[in-house]
C-alpha cells in the first residue's frame, strides 16, 4: 500500500472522554463536606452576580439577542427580568458570575474558577425544570444543581492538576465548556454515546487564547469568557442530543488531534509532566476532592494570588497610612506563578487591567485599608495619584518555599509577604500570610465571612425581606436540596 495513503480507521473514543462520562453517569456523590460547601458555593457565586448587576459595563452584555424575544419556559438570569433560551442565559448568568473576578478558585499546574460552570447548569435545570412542569412531570430539584456543580468542579479541577494550557498559551475557559458540556448534556439526559459527543464536540472547539488576561492585552474579555464557553457547552450538549456524530480521537490522531495542534509545547524549558507523550496527566480518579478543596474569595474582588498580599497589606495599612510619603519600597515576597501571571508594570488601562496587577492589589489597602470592586475603576484611579506613587515603589521577589508548596497536595498554599521600608532607614515588620481565608485551612473562620458577604450582595438586588427568605433557604442544606429548581429561581428574578 501507498506511503501516501492515511489509514482511516476509526477508533474508539479517547480515554480521558470515556472516563469523564463514566463519571458523569455512574457516580454516586455521598460526600456531605462536598454538598454542603457546594451549597455555599452556590450562596457565594450567586451573590457574586448579583454585585455585578451594579456595574454598566457588564450589564450591556445581558439580555436577547434578538429584542423583546419571547422564549415559553425560558431560563431566568437572576437579579433580572430576562427570561431567556438556555444558550444564551448560560451566556448571561457565567457573565455576571465572573465579571469582578469574586468567586471561588482552583490553582493546580492549570487554573481557573469551576463555579462559572454554575452558569450552563442553572440555565439548564430552569428550562427543563419550567419545560417538565408544562407537560405535568416532576420539576429537577436543587439537589440535582449541587450535584452537578461538584461533577463540574471535578472534571475541571482534576484535568487542572497537572495539565498547564497556560503554559501553551490556551486559557482556562477551556476547562470550563469541558465541564459545562458534560454536566449540560448529564441535565438533558445525555446516553453514553451522546455524552461522548458533545465531549468530543467541546475539545474540538480548541481553546480561547489567554492574552485577553495578560500585559499588554488584559481586558474585560476576561469577565465575560467564563459565560462564553457556559453558553458554548450548552450549545453543543444540545447539538449532541440531536444525534449529531461524535469525534472520537479527538484529543490523540496523529497531526489533527487537540495533543498536537494545541498541546505540544515547543520550548521545553515550559515542559510539564505530560509533554513529553503531548497528552493529559490525570493525577487521580474523578470524586468529590475538587469542591472539597476549593478556594473561595471572600475578603476580596481580586485575581487569587493576590488574595493573602492584600490580606497583608490591610494588616499594615495602621501602620503606614500616616506615612504613604515616606515609603522608601515595598517588597512582596511571593510565588512564581503570581509571578507569571499578576506582576505588571507601566500604565493601567483598564478595570480588567488593575484587578490583575498584583502591584495595583496590594497599593491600594496599604493606602486605604480595604479592597472593593469600585477601587478598580477609572475614576477612583484617577482621583488617587497615591496608588501609582505606590506601585512605583514596589519590588517583586521569589520565595521557592511559597512556590513549592503553592503546588504540594497536602498544602496548596497562595502565600505572599509585605513589608514596608521607609526613608529614614526604619521599616514595619513582614506580614506574611501563606493561606487565604477562603481556603479549606480556614474554613471554619471563613464560612460566616462567605455567609455575610451572600446577604450583603443580595440586599444590593432585593428587598431586607426577600433577602432573608432566600438566605434562610439557602443556609438549610435539606430544605435547599429538596426545592424545585424553578422555585428557587422565582425567588430571584426582579
Amino acid at each position: 500500500m501507498s506511503a501516501n495513503v492515511e489509514q482511516n480507521i476509526r477508533p474508539e473514543y479517547d480515554q480521558v472522554l470515556q472516563d469523564i462520562a463514566e463519571y458523569v453517569l455512574n457516580y454516586q456523590i455521598e460526600s456531605k463536606e462536598a454538598l454542603d460547601t457546594a451549597r455555599n458555593c452556590l450562596m457565594d457565586t450567586l451573590g457574586c452576580g448579583l454585585l455585578a448587576l451594579r456595574f454598566p459595563e457588564c450589564t450591556k452584555h445581558l439580555g436577547p439577542i434578538a429584542q423583546d424575544t419571547i422564549v415559553p419556559h425560558g431560563a431566568r438570569v437572576p437579579g433580572t427580568s430576562f427570561r431567556l433560551d438556555p444558550v444564551k442565559a448560560a451566556w448571561d448568568i457565567g457573565c455576571i458570575i465572573r465579571w469582578l473576578d469574586y468567586n471561588d478558585t482552583w490553582l493546580a499546574a492549570e487554573w481557573g474558577h469551576p463555579s462559572d460552570n454554575l452558569g450552563s447548569i442553572l440555565a439548564v435545570a430552569d428550562y427543563l425544570s419550567q419545560k417538565n412542569i408544562s407537560k405535568g412531570q416532576a420539576p429537577l430539584t436543587m439537589r440535582t444543581v449541587l450535584e452537578c456543580m461538584i461533577m463540574a468542579h471535578e472534571i475541571q479541577g482534576v484535568l487542572a492538576l497537572e495539565n498547564s494550557f497556560n503554559r501553551v498559551g490556551l486559557d482556562h475557559v477551556l476547562l470550563v465548556r469541558v465541564a459545562s458540556t458534560a454536566v449540560a448534556a448529564k441535565l438533558m439526559g445525555a446516553n453514553k454515546e451522546q455524552l461522548l459527543s458533545a465531549l468530543s464536540h467541546a475539545f474540538a472547539d480548541g481553546g480561547a487564547l489567554r492574552t485577553y488576561r495578560h500585559a499588554p492585552n488584559a481586558g474585560s474579555r476576561k469577565s465575560w469568557a467564563a459565560g462564553d464557553a457556559t453558553s458554548r457547552a450548552v450549545r453543543l450538549a444540545d447539538i449532541a442530543m440531536r444525534g449529531e456524530m461524535g469525534i472520537p480521537g479527538v484529543l490523540t490522531a496523529p497531526q489533527w488531534g487537540f495533543y498536537d495542534v494545541l498541546f505540544s509545547h515547543t520550548n521545553k524549558d515550559l515542559a510539564t509532566k505530560a509533554e513529553d507523550k503531548r497528552q493529559f496527566s490525570i493525577a487521580q480518579k474523578y470524586g468529590t476532592y475538587v469542591m472539597e478543596n476549593v478556594l473561595f474569595k471572600i475578603s476580596f474582588p481580586a485575581e487569587f494570588h493576590s488574595q493573602t498580599a492584600c490580606e497583608a497589606a490591610v494588616k499594615l495599612h495602621p501602620k503606614v497610612k500616616d506615612r504613604l510619603q515616606d515609603i522608601e519600597k515595598i517588597v512582596i515576597t511571593t510565588h512564581e506563578s503570581a509571578i507569571r501571571i499578576i506582576s505588571k508594570v507601566g500604565q493601567l488601562a483598564n478595570a480588567a487591567d488593575r484587578d490583575h496587577c498584583i502591584q495595583y492589589m496590594t497599593a491600594v489597602p496599604l493606602a486605604f485599608g480595604n479592597l472593593v470592586a469600585e477601587h478598580y475603576e477609572d475614576s477612583f484611579h484617577a482621583s488617587n495619584p497615591i496608588i501609582d506613587e505606590l506601585r512605583e515603589k514596589m519590588e517583586i521577589v521569589e520565595d521557592e518555599r511559597f512556590s513549592r508548596e503553592y503546588l504540594e497536595a497536602d498544602k496548596r498554599s497562595i502565600a505572599n509577604s509585605v513589608q514596608v521600608f521607609f526613608k529614614d532607614g526604619t521599616s514595619t515588620e513582614q506580614i506574611t500570610v501563606e493561606y487565604p481565608v477562603g481556603h479549606r485551612r480556614r474554613r471554619a473562620e471563613g464560612i460566616p465571612l462567605l455567609e455575610a458577604k451572600f446577604k450583603a450582595n443580595l440586599e444590593t438586588r432585593f428587598t431586607t425581606k426577600r433577602s432573608e427568605v432566600i438566605f434562610d433557604l439557602c443556609k438549610d442544606q435539606t430544605q435547599l436540596e429538596n426545592t424545585p429548581v424553578n422555585t428557587f429561581m422565582d425567588l430571584l428574578v426582579i
